[in-house]
């Protein structure tokens, strides 16, 4: 995979606290970068599978169990 250059200002407190982090585990900062935007974008496509989720029409408990043939067993 190709990769490109992206840039961001950030709070230079933040900048530090990466880089002691990236340091005390022996992580190169633009790996730690990278994962850090990888997981918000899976954080955010979460979030709207969960929204629609949310829409979807429900059953009662009772309906499913009699469907699933377990007569209030689970």
């Amino acid at each position: 995979m190709a990769t490109v250059q992206i840039s961001a200002r950030v709070d230079q407190t933040l900048k530090a606290a990466v880089e002691r982090y990236c340091k005390s585990h022996g992580i190169v900062i633009n790996h730690f970068v990278q994962e850090a935007l990888f997981d918000r974008l899976e954080e955010l496509e979460d979030v709207e599978h969960l929204k629609q989720i949310r829409h979807e029409p429900t059953r009662p408990l009772a309906e499913v169990l009699k469907e699933l043939k377990l007569n209030g067993e689970v």
